[in-house]
């Protein structure tokens, strides 16, 4: 439908509004994403993303943030960031409902306290999902991924402090595949994303040389290479 002009007022079509979070976090050495059990139809007893309505006063950062207050501590979210926006007339059968869905990162050594209907499942191998969901799901992985590559977004994957062959693990887990240690460090180092600490980690029952403890530089995004790729070893 047009828009049409009345005065000085413009009259658009009005369609409900609704913001989802695609929450990702490595758990038990796999990417999994944040569900929850709808027990209302339609799409009853299928997993959903978090989220919900947009109210006419909200911004949609200000709408996602409240409706994942209901499923996880939102200061357990290192990272969050607007992914896409879905517009399909079907999407949803009960009415033509527009969807913006954001990107969110849980650091791996982050347990959130979840409600009973609420669970972490691994990305590639989802239940039954609601709605247009797993598309949502799939731009998240496929952003994170790509991020992983240019910017050092890994700092939301990963505790304050950890050994190379620690975040060699959840770049794996993110990525896919396991990217090669001395590669992986050699990149970071000399893109200035992390920085060795002080300390030296327990070189644990196998004995050997303490590992070194690294840090990220800053835990806020940046880009670090706009036209790095990071792929698997040969």
């Amino acid at each position: 439908m047009p828009a049409t002009k009345e005065g000085d007022r413009v009259n658009f079509p009005s369609y409900p509004h609704e913001v989802l979070a695609v929450v990702l976090s490595v758990r038990d050495g796999r990417l999994c994403v944040l569900l929850w059990k709808r027990a209302r139809s339609p799409h009853r007893d299928r997993w959903a993303l978090p989220g919900g309505g947009v109210e006419s006063t909200e911004r949609f950062r200000e709408a996602i943030t409240g409706h994942l207050a209901a499923k996880v501590d939102v200061r357990d979210v290192a990272h969050l960031e607007q992914l896409a926006t879905h517009s399909r007339v079907d999407r949803d059968p009960r009415a033509r409902v527009l969807a913006t869905g954001y990107l969110g990162l849980v650091p791996s050594d982050v347990e959130p306290d979840l409600p009973s209907d609420t669970a972490w499942h691994p990305v590639e191998e989802l239940p039954r999902t609601a709605f247009d969901h797993h598309h949502f799901i799939e731009a998240a992985t496929g952003r994170l991924r790509a991020k992983l590559s240019y910017t050092n977004i890994g700092f939301a994957l990963a505790p304050l402090e950890f050994t190379i062959a620690e975040l060699r693990d959840l770049f794996g887990a993110a990525l896919g595949y396991q990217p090669g240690a001395t590669n992986l460090t050699r990149v970071l180092t000399r893109r200035h994303v992390i920085d060795p600490t002080d300390r030296r980690a327990s070189s644990g029952q196998s004995g050997g040389r303490p590992a070194t403890v690294y840090k990220f530089v800053t835990r806020e995004l940046t880009v670090t290479d706009p036209f790095a790729v990071l792929r698997p070893p040969r």
